[in-house]
């Protein structure tokens, strides 16, 4: 990549500010990005950002992350996607972290009615994220018939077999059935429009190590590899088959860490609805995973889960913007990321019933306050971070009531 004459250190300072205050989730990052790249500080245009947004959107990984990456690209080259991705996942994982000792050293009664009253909260922002997705992903009756099949073999299966067969089974799905709901593409413009001057050799490097870490890892973990290279590999499968929005990490790493009894679900859950307050990307869940599972690493712990989980994602969108202007072209290529979208959709209501749903909801009180969250979410439009702190507080009061 050529030298763009702009400072990596003006593009961690921008992202650490953003890291500090995008609350919302992954829709509303792209909000606050194109508000201040494009209308405040004019670094790229509508279509540009647009662009970006489409190609991240596309891959599996963390679709906000990948966007800042690329705007940290194309304004400060490489150092540059490194100090965006530093800057704006930094705050959320200090935070995960100081959760994940403070959750592992309180004990008690008032302890476990914030960590049910959280556990509700994740119910609630579950199902409005598989709600808002499947009315999105799922407007006709193709994409709605691969999202309740993926549901249905998620459920019959349940493992991570199953979640790599999901998403298989709805690409090809969407290649068979969804072509004619495919929009003709945009005419092509140049990969340089973009201004993310990757090369084809840099991009052909990044996707062949994307491949090698994904089959090698769990090879190692076969062969007997020490516990870092095991967990690391859990967190990398984990992020390279996420596609169609973070929340959708939830079923793989319950299947990675809950599975194997590495964490219990109380933890799992708790840590997840904590993650529901922070501003940043979700994948800082990660961070918090890696010092439960771990303690005795500590940092360096939330730092193998942050680096392997985030990792897949940038790999791949490195190895895809060399080519993104043909394969966006391509209408079997959109009919099957149609179709593995609506599977998602699937595994997400999958999860949403078991294992979220069945460990966290135990009575009618609790099936009460969950459903209470939902409508928070979707009718009053309460702001996550809000709702965490309701959902700590009724949990109190449930526990004190029992």
């Amino acid at each position: 990549m050529a030298a763009t004459g702009h400072s990596s250190v003006e593009v961690l300072w921008v992202f650490l500010r953003l890291g500090l205050m995008s609350f919302g989730g992954p829709i509303a990052h792209l909000g606050y990005f194109r508000d201040e790249f494009v209308s405040r500080r004019r670094w790229l245009d509508d279509r540009t950002y647009t662009d970006i947004v489409a190609l991240c959107q596309f891959l599996p990984g963390p679709a906000s992350s990948q966007v800042g990456f690329s705007i940290g690209l194309m304004r400060a080259g490489y150092l540059g996607g490194l100090a965006a991705w530093t800057g704006f996942t930094l705050p959320s994982a200090v935070a995960m972290v100081l959760f994940a000792y403070g959750a592992h050293l309180l004990a008690g009664a008032v302890t476990a009615g914030v960590l049910h009253g959280l556990e509700l909260v994740a119910v609630a922002i579950i199902a409005q994220a598989v709600f808002g997705m499947a009315r999105t992903l799922c407007p006709d009756w193709q994409r709605a018939a691969i999202a309740s099949l993926a549901a249905l073999l998620m459920l019959w299966v349940g493992s991570a077999f199953a979640q790599v067969g999901v998403i298989v089974f709805g690409g090809t799905a969407g290649f068979l059935l969804c072509r004619s709901g495919a929009p003709q593409p945009a005419t092509p413009q140049p990969a340089t429009g973009m201004r993310v001057q990757v090369s084809r050799r840099i991009g052909i490097v990044s996707l062949v190590a994307f491949v090698v870490l994904l089959v090698g890892l769990p090879v190692l973990r076969a062969l007997g590899a020490v516990q870092a290279v095991t967990l690391f590999g859990a967190f990398y499968r984990s992020g390279a088959l996420v596609f169609g929005g973070g929340h959708v990490v939830l079923p793989l790493l319950r299947d990675a860490f809950v599975g194997p009894g590495w964490v219990g679900d109380d933890a799992f859950l708790a840590g997840y609805g904590a993650a529901q307050a922070l501003p940043g990307p979700l994948f800082t869940f990660a961070a918090y995973l890696g010092v439960i599972v771990a303690p005795s690493h500590g940092v360096s712990g939330a730092l193998l889960g942050i680096v392997g989980i985030f990792l897949p994602g940038m790999l791949v969108l490195t190895g895809t913007l060399p080519f993104w202007d043909t394969l966006r072209a391509r209408s079997s290529a959109q009919a099957a990321m149609r179709g593995v979208n609506a599977a998602v959709v699937g595994l997400l209501a999958a999860a949403l019933y078991s294992p979220v749903g069945t460990h966290a909801i135990n009575s009618k009180t609790d099936f009460a306050a969950a459903l209470s969250g939902f409508l928070l979410l979707t009718v009053w439009h309460l702001r996550p971070l809000l709702l965490v702190l309701l959902g700590a507080l009724t949990g109190i009061i449930l526990c004190i009531a029992k």
